[in-house]
């Protein structure tokens, strides 16, 4: 008998394309979830999808199962929601900031479906710019921040929504483009482009070229992602960026991406929240639609665990 974490089970599978992260999502061992899809597969008499396939490649069983889950898992989504409601707590404010200015890609389809499904909540979104979003946050001024550079604060708690890697843009006739990848002094003689704020909130300073003991040869700053690319593609300098905000333009050819160090530069975006508002359910359930849209929209992320 067909049961729901079966199908979370496949969706978590298709929106990782990993067992391995399928499993973090799903807060399980990676024993206890390959169990649970062979449980599955005797219970349908087949096999769901193609072992040993990067991507995972789904049998014509498991496409019919992932589409049940997509009619079935939203449906159970806003019953949840409407429990929630009869039970008290639907009402509240949800103040947000982000320290991550290339989010708004999977941020904003999240608030558009958090205003639908809590309409009773007063939401509102400031850029983290212009202030300091966590002392804001831990004084009671914000609700949630989105960051990638948490700080130990009284009362303050930090969500995991996902890892990804930080990469250098450099223009397609750029010398480091033919470089596998790059090490901090290969920006020695560089113009760095980056958002404008302090340079500790930048991962390419703190967890790049600072411990290197290295500086590049000046800083530029725009405030918008496709400025700084543009910047970048015409050779003003170089820019480091998330992965996802940088594959559109890679894709289509306008830049080149490298990593930074062999091994590369991985961070993890949080969403940060004072710990007493855990236990909204609104708050529960916007980070939960925020972990959903960005598996679903952004390219070369991962599964993160707990801070």
């Amino acid at each position: 008998m067909l049961e729901i974490r079966h199908l979370r089970t496949l969706h978590a599978l298709r929106e990782t394309d990993s067992l391995v992260e399928a499993a973090e999502r799903l807060h399980l061992t990676q024993s206890a979830l390959s169990h649970q899809i062979k449980d599955l597969e005797e219970k349908v008499g087949q096999s769901l999808f193609v072992r040993k396939t990067k991507p995972v490649r789904f049998t014509s069983a498991g496409l019919r199962l992932l589409r049940l889950s997509d009619e079935l898992l939203p449906l159970l989504r806003s019953a949840e929601r409407d429990l929630s409601r009869l039970a008290g707590g639907t009402a509240g404010r949800l103040h947000m900031a982000i320290e991550c200015h290339s989010c708004f890609q999977w941020l904003m389809p999240t608030i558009d479906q958090f205003r639908d499904t809590w309409p009773e909540v007063e939401l509102d979104l400031a850029s983290g710019f212009a202030f300091a979003p966590l002392p804001a946050l831990a004084r009671g001024d914000l609700d949630l921040v989105v960051t990638s550079d948490p700080q130990e604060l009284p009362g303050i708690t930090y969500v995991p929504l996902f890892t990804y890697e930080a990469l250098l843009a450099v223009a397609n006739q750029h010398p480091l483009a033919r470089k596998s990848h790059i090490e901090p002094s290969d920006l020695q003689s560089e113009t760095l482009i980056s958002y404008p704020v302090e340079r500790e909130r930048l991962d390419i300073f703190k967890h790049f070229l600072e411990p290197a003991e290295m500086e590049p040869a000046a800083v530029r700053t725009a405030e918008l992602t496709v400025m700084m690319l543009q910047l970048v593609a015409s050779g003003r300098g170089v820019s480091c960026l998330p992965n996802w905000a940088l594959a559109e333009y890679s894709e289509r050819g306008y830049i080149t991406t490298r990593k930074l160090g062999s091994q590369g530069l991985f961070a993890t975006l949080y969403a940060g929240l004072r710990e007493d508002m855990l236990d909204a359910p609104f708050m529960r359930d916007f980070l939960l639609t925020a972990k959903d849209t960005s598996f679903a929209t952004l390219a070369g992320v991962s599964s993160a665990r707990s801070k």
